[in-house]
């Protein structure tokens, strides 16, 4: 393993390159991770969702929702902390305070692992009750053990990500995903050849879960033995170290607020989820069963609405440091450059993504979802406007983490979020609204969340942002190429839809055909009316290489 060097004259500014090259090529691993993690995602949950149909995707996205929580808590939460300690000693040649954090991490997640597995193995009705499908205790037990997996590897994770090594967590993010696609899919479709209820095919479709997390563990363990070996505990060594219990305090201090933080998210899905059943059966007078067919279109629904913004997270993470950065040595007009660059490219990437989903929403939902129910294609749409706010809302977010305003970022997600759980309870309840109460306080939600940030960072900081340069020129580009694919759409379905059978295959044909003149005629106006700056390119993963490549001076 290489030595780090103490972060002082010479060697400081070694210790700041290093970093800075570690974790460029970091982010490039993670966002190309995060590309072929959502894409294997989708290959697994739309032909799920469709072999589970409307009913079993509720089941299945109920029970899911502890499993986000779990993806927060061991890709963002204990990570995020894990990693800051692991840096912060390795900065200073504590090497042996290195291997106590990931001894001691070990030690407190595994026990905090194990009491929520055998809580949700030894409780699996009261969760399901609490969520609001009394169906899923069967998925809630089979879920179980994924609690301890996935707090073990949030160590690693963690431990491996001081270490500016993202390879880890790649990898593992593979192998999950790898096993919801093959085993999920695999045992899903022999429980419903056996005739199974839809509820216990949603839980054999997350043994998939499971069986992914529990294939990582090990992989990450062996990788840690292999890579990183200091040789002796360092008994003898004039280090100052702490003792376990005060390293167990340091973790839990530094690890809890931001697990919360970004596992806040999900526990309100959670709670969402339960409000929107209850609604839906006490407020809309709609049957169990039917309120179960809405919750399942609406499942497959927020299956389109989360890929947008995961192209948005990679660029967020790498500019944090570079706004951090600037603001530590007091370079603001250098910090809202930045932060109005990053914006840009973030419009750039999800105005299209989401217009185009808004555009052609019924056939997408058409294509991908043949046998749901009709109110699919309205919910999408509603869903679209959501999606940008919610890559507004990841964005916005990061510069207040990278500013120093983090306690300000939990205000704002707090209340966002409380205001969507009480859209949920009086939109849901309507007879007129009912499920599409959902979708619309999802953009209420990110929307104010998304304001308050821009307005307080406006307000703090003395250089104020320059909003029609973050939005404008890729408005204009988006509104242009929505038109284009409406308009060929449209062209191709009357041409070629009855000619090449009027079924699937031809909706699928129309729908290819106005998304690919969709992207060539928006990626002409990008360049064309130069809504894209070289500056720009540079904050993305290889970056200027794009730019050379597009020939972007």
């Amino acid at each position: 393993m290489r030595e780090y060097p103490v972060n002082s004259g010479k060697g400081g500014v070694f210790l700041a390159q290093q970093r800075k090259q570690n974790f460029l090529s970091g982010a490039a691993v993670l966002a190309a991770t995060v590309m072929l993690v959502k894409i294997i995602g989708a290959i697994y949950k739309i032909p799920l969702l469709n072999l589970l149909g409307d009913e079993g995707s509720a089941h299945f996205n109920a029970a899911y929702q502890i499993y986000n929580f779990l993806l927060a808590v061991s890709t963002a939460g204990i990570p995020a902390a894990v990693s800051r300690l692991v840096s912060a000693s390795l900065a200073n040649g504590g090497r042996g305070q290195v291997r106590r954090y990931l001894r001691v991490g070990l030690m407190v997640f595994t026990a905090i692992g194990v009491a929520g597995t055998a809580a949700m193995l030894i409780w699996p009705q009261f969760f399901a009750d609490v969520i609001g499908d009394h169906e899923i205790a069967n998925c809630i037990r089979v879920l179980a053990p994924a609690v301890t997996f996935s707090c073990v590897i949030s160590v690693y994770r963690g431990y491996t990500q001081g270490h500016s090594n993202m390879i880890p967590t790649a990898i593992s993010q593979i192998l999950e995903v790898l096993g919801k696609l093959i085993i999920g899919l695999a045992v899903a479709w022999q429980l419903l050849r056996m005739g199974a209820s839809s509820a216990d095919v949603s839980a054999g479709a997350i043994v998939g879960v499971t069986v992914g997390l529990g294939i990582a563990v090990p992989v990450l363990v062996i990788y840690c033995m292999r890579m990183y070996r200091y040789g002796p505990d360092g008994r003898g060594v004039p280090e100052a170290m702490l003792t376990r219990r005060q390293t167990a305090a340091q973790i839990l201090k530094v690890s809890i607020p931001i697990t919360l933080s970004s596992s806040l998210a999900s526990i309100i899905s959670v709670i969402d989820t339960s409000v929107l059943y209850d609604r839906l059966q006490n407020g809309a007078g709609f049957s169990f069963f039917q309120a179960k067919i809405l919750y399942g279109v609406y499942s497959k629904g927020l299956t389109l609405f989360n890929l947008p913004s995961a192209f948005v997270v990679p660029l967020s993470v790498s500019v944090v440091p570079s706004i951090a950065a600037a603001l530590a040595v007091g370079k603001r007009q250098e910090a809202r450059n930045v932060m109005e660059s990053s914006t840009r490219v973030m419009n750039l990437i999800a105005m299209p993504a989401c217009a185009g989903m808004c555009i052609l929403a019924a056939p997408i939902f058409g294509v991908l979802f043949p046998d749901s129910h009709e109110i699919g294609p309205l919910l999408l749409q509603i869903l679209s406007f959501a999606a940008y706010f919610l890559c507004l809302e990841l964005m916005s977010s990061c510069f207040l983490q990278a500013s120093g305003y983090e306690k300000v970022l939990l205000i704002t997600s707090v209340t966002g979020s409380l205001i969507k759980v009480a859209l949920d309870w009086w939109l849901a309840g309507s007879e007129n609204v009912h499920i599409l109460g959902a979708p619309i306080s999802n953009i209420a939600c990110y929307l104010f969340i998304s304001v308050a940030n821009l307005t307080y960072i406006r307000v703090k900081t003395r250089e104020s942002l320059r909003f029609g340069r973050m939005f404008l020129r890729p408005l204009v580009c988006t509104v242009i190429m929505a038109a284009a694919a409406w308009g060929v759409h449209g062209l191709c379905t009357a041409l070629l839809f009855e000619r090449l059978g009027g079924g699937g295959l031809a909706a699928a044909v129309c729908l290819f055909g106005a998304v690919i003149v969709a992207v060539a005629v928006y990626g002409v106006l990008v360049i064309c009316l130069k809504a894209i700056t070289r500056e720009d390119l540079l904050l993305l993963p290889k970056g200027e290489k794009i730019a050379d490549k597009l020939k972007i001076r």
